[in-house]
Formats: C-alpha cells, structure tokens, sequence
C-alpha cells in the first residue's frame, strides 16, 4: 500500500494544486471571451494568431523552466514566471487592438508555460512512486473547478463588466498563488552533482520562431506568401525540434523498430496526437456557437465545459485504477476522442441542438482522461535525479506543439474563411476532419506506450 503523504508533502501538493486551478481558469476564462474580443478588435484575421501564439510562447518557457529546475530548482524559474504571466495579464486588459492581444497573450504563455514541467519536477522528487499517479490526478482536478465556473464566469464577467475584466480578475489570483507556492518550492534545491547537458535554449527559441512562422504564414491572405513563411518556418522548426526530442521523433520516414516505437517518443508522440486533434475541435466550438448559431459568450463557454469536466473525472478514475493496467487505454482514448469529435460535426448547422455538441464534446473528453494519466505516468518513469526537469520539459514541449500548430491551422482555416468566399462552416468541418484523423493515428501509435524498464514495478506493465 502506498505511503501516507506528510503533512509538509500535502502543502505542497495543495500548492501546485491551486496554481494548476489558475492556468485553468485564465486558460478557460480566455477561451470563452476570445470570440467577443475578435468582434470587439475587429481581428477575426488575429484569431488562430491569438490561440497559436499563447502555446508557442508556452512552448518556449516550459523548455527554458524545465532546464532552470535542474540546474537550480523549481523555485526561481517559478516565481520568474508568475511575474512574466501577470504582466500579460495587464498587457492583454488594456490592449486596444488585436496585435497587442496576442502580444498579452504570448507573455501569459511565456509565463505560465513553466509551470507545468515544475509541477512534474516535484511529482516525481516530493511525492513516492506509488503515490505519483494519485498526486497527477489531483493536479487533473485543479481543472474541475475552472471547468465548471470559469466559462459561466467569464461569460458573465464579458457580458456584462466587458471582456477586459476577464484579465484584470485573474491578476491578484496570480500574486496569491505565487506567494503560496514559493516557500514549499525552496525546499527541493537543485540536485548536485552530475554532468549538465548543454543548454537547450537557442534550440527552445529557434523551435518556437519557427513553429511560429509555420502556423504565423497560415493566416497571410497572400497564397505565395503564406506558403514561403510556412516553409521557412517549416525548416527552423524541424531541426530545433530534432535536438528537443528523443531521438527517433523527428526525421526521415525510415521504417522504425518496435523498439524505437516504444519508449519515451511513444508517449510523447501520443502527447502530440491527442493534444493536436483536441485543440482542432476545442479551440473553434465556442466560435461555431457565436457565429453560426448566434450564441451569448455564456453558452459558448457552456459549451466546452462537458469535455473539460469528464476529462477530469476520467483521468481521476483512471488514477484508482492499478497502474500497470492503464497503459492498454490509451488507444481505446483515441477512440473515443474520434468519435466525440464525429458527433460535434452538426455544429455547422443552425437547427442542431447544442445539447447534442455539449454531449458529443463530453465523449471526447472521457477518451483524452483515459489517456492523459498513462502517458503522463510513463514519461516520468524515464526520468533519473537531476534530468526530471528535462524530460518533462519534453512532455510539456510535446503538448504545446500539438496545441500550437493545430490551434494555428484551425485559426489559418478561419483566416481563410474571413478573406476569401469560403465559408467559417467549411473552416470547422476541415478542422474536425483533421482531428479524426489524429485520433485514428493516435489508437495505433496508443499500442507502444509503455513505462522505463527500469520503473518501479508499481507501474511496469504486467503480463
């Protein structure tokens, strides 16, 4: 039986808890007044910049923070980017167009991007094997809360106080939450001794400009135009990418081995897969609801509010289950995120009842629960003392990228709809479209994810 956990682990686990509840209410709070702001901006051209931007900032802070936890603890690189985070807050409340959005919104992803490799630093140096899938569940549940208030509020909070209020509510949020979390963090220094491995930040930054410029050349109106950013961009990011991840993940398209199917690139290209096919149907729901069915910023926040609570709730019940026994899930997650992603099709279409979305949405949320805990699990089974930072920063990286290019695809299909004849409607089903395939992708590639051999035999898989 797993150890009970001290009281000075339970402060902390409280700690990293409520700051997860933060990201998630700035992250669904923004994601429901974000069709308000475009109309408001007049920046429906900004929109995919406005979602891509936010996760490729990310994507450069988790890197930057995961390597500043191993080289001199969690604390510093978290207080560091509270701050960045608030500032974007402020930036974003009195932004008076939508350039200065995005940029509000890249400073919030700069900032809070840290956080997540710093909380699987902590998992897996604070908290015991046994109790390390029980401890991510918990961080899952900082998203119930958000899920169920956060889209009712900020819906509220638009439609009445104005959109700007949505940022200036979560600032003093912030400060809190970074007082709580510094003191518990100074505990856990960095790990001495043993050879650091190069610095991974030029490599971060080339990563981020050049995804940058692959899904930033999607919204140009010009078709030569967009196709050479995109391309350039294309060629900064895939190298970068190579040297950020496990090798085997980025390359030619020679036939892999099981063996090199398997290991850490399984998990994390698992993590790209089911990331990616969300955030293709998430990030254009609340913006089908306004558009096609005139929906007020309260229903169109309501509306994803069933995907994000039964991704909680099945991530949790995946956590009580045995550990060894969850890895078999993840292609039947894959599964379930294809079809809930099937049934929020008829969202193009006036009369469909947006019940039935919410419903459908809700199925995929179950499928990303199921397969999120394992492959979260797995990844820090591949972690030794002093490279935790590392490879969660790898896990991070690998979530973002998803977030980052479907969310500017999705936003490129908009940006097309918005300049030329073809129609927003067309936009969503070539996004949706797009997340089925993912997720087909995702039930085979679901196959190889498996824990370190060298893991605690509380997670090895059993046979």
């Amino acid at each position: 039986m797993p150890s009970r956990l001290t009281a000075e682990q339970r402060l902390l686990a409280i700690g990293l808890i409520l700051g997860v509840t933060l990201v998630a209410f700035e992250v669904t709070s923004v994601a429901t007044a974000l069709p308000t702001i475009s109309a408001d901006l007049h920046g429906d051209g900004w929109y995919g910049l406005a979602l891509s931007t936010y996760t490729l900032a990310n994507m450069l802070g988790l890197v930057v923070a995961g390597e500043a936890s191993d080289r001199h603890g969690p604390a510093v690189p978290f207080m560091v980017g509270t701050a960045v985070f608030i500032g974007g807050l402020v930036v974003s409340a009195v932004a008076p167009t939508m350039g200065v959005m995005v940029l509000g919104r890249t400073l919030q992803g700069l900032g809070n991007g840290g956080y997540s490799p710093i909380a699987y630093v902590l998992v897996r140096r604070a908290f015991p094997t046994g109790r390390q899938p029980l401890i991510l569940a918990f961080l899952s549940a900082g998203w119930v809360l958000p899920s169920l208030l956060a889209p009712f509020v900020a819906g509220l909070v638009t439609q009445h106080l104005g959109w700007r209020w949505v940022f200036w509510l979560i600032v003093p949020a912030g400060v809190l939450v970074g007082a709580l979390n510094i003191g518990p963090m100074r505990r856990f220094p960095a790990v001495a001794g043993g050879t650091r491995p190069p610095s991974q930040f030029v490599h971060a930054g080339a990563a981020a400009l050049g995804v940058g410029a692959l899904v930033g050349g999607l919204q140009i109106p010009s078709l030569p135009a967009a196709l050479l950013v995109s391309l350039l961009g294309l060629v900064v990011a895939v190298p970068a990418l190579g040297r950020l991840l496990p090798r085997g993940m980025v390359g030619g398209a020679r036939r892999r081995t099981e063996g090199e199917l398997a290991g850490l690139a399984a998990v994390l290209r698992c993590r790209i897969l089911a990331t990616a096919a969300f955030v293709a149907v998430d990030g254009l729901l609340p913006l089908a609801a306004a558009r096609v069915h005139g929906s007020s910023p309260t229903m169109q926040g309501a509306l994803i509010i069933g995907a994000a609570l039964t991704w909680t709730l099945s991530q949790w019940w995946s956590a009580r289950r045995p550990v060894a026994t969850s890895f078999g899930r993840v292609p039947l997650g894959f599964a379930l995120l294809a079809a809930g992603t099937l049934g929020c099709v008829p969202v193009v279409w006036v009369g469909w009842p947006l019940a039935a979305v919410f419903a459908s949405w809700s199925v995929a949320g179950i499928g990303m629960g199921l397969l999120f805990n394992p492959t979260s699990v797995a990844a820090i089974s591949y972690t030794s003392p002093g490279t935790e930072g590392r490879v969660s920063g790898q896990l991070g990286l690998s979530d973002s990228l998803g977030f980052s290019v479907l969310g500017g695809i999705s936003g490129g299909l908009v940006a097309i709809a918005d300049h030329t004849r073809f129609r927003l409607e067309g936009a969503v089903v070539v996004s949706f479209a797009i997340a089925v395939a993912l997720s087909a992708a995702g039930t085979r590639a679901g196959r190889f994810v498996r824990p370190s051999p060298t893991a605690s035999p509380t997670v090895r898989v059993t046979t």
